[in-house]
């Protein structure tokens, strides 16, 4: 495989849903209806973005559209469909995701990241990783961000 999809959710913003070239993993693995609309998280591989579980450099790209909600209700779409960041632990989080989704890119390999700043600002996501950003939109409330991983000097 040359993709790989770490918090695929319902793959919403996929226009192939079932592309040949990715994986896609979620922690979550369940369909269910909640105010009348469908949430079908039906991943490839069930793992945890804070412990991928593949081996080095196994990926050409990776998609890294994490929860982005520190609260939300019990029973909300937002939650139903996003997942839902812990209030206590998100920076550390955050943080293992991006060491994680870079340590199985292969060198010159890219990482999509995806972020809204409904919650928390995407300045303080910049500010808690360790990576800097190749290119992306910079306005909005939905952020695409790009990194590349570079070889080591």
């Amino acid at each position: 495989m040359k993709i790989l999809d770490v918090c695929c959710g319902s793959r919403m913003f996929w226009f192939d849903k079932k592309n040949k070239d990715t994986v896609y993993m979620d922690i979550r693995d369940e369909q269910f209806e909640i105010h009348g609309k469908k949430v079908n998280v039906s991943p490839d591989i069930v793992g945890d973005f804070r412990d991928i579980p593949f081996e080095n450099e196994t990926f050409y790209q990776v998609v890294f559209d994490p929860p982005h909600l520190k609260w939300a209700g019990e029973n909300s779409i937002m939650r139903a469909q996003y997942g839902q960041l812990d209030k206590a632990t998100w920076r550390e989080d955050i943080e293992k995701g991006f060491h994680e989704c870079m340590r199985v890119l292969k060198i010159n390999g890219t990482l999509v990241f995806k972020w809204s700043d409904c919650q928390i600002n995407v300045k303080n996501i910049l500010d808690v990783i360790p990576y800097k950003p190749l290119y992306g939109n910079q306005r909005g409330s939905t952020h695409w961000i790009v990194f590349i991983k570079e070889e080591q000097a």
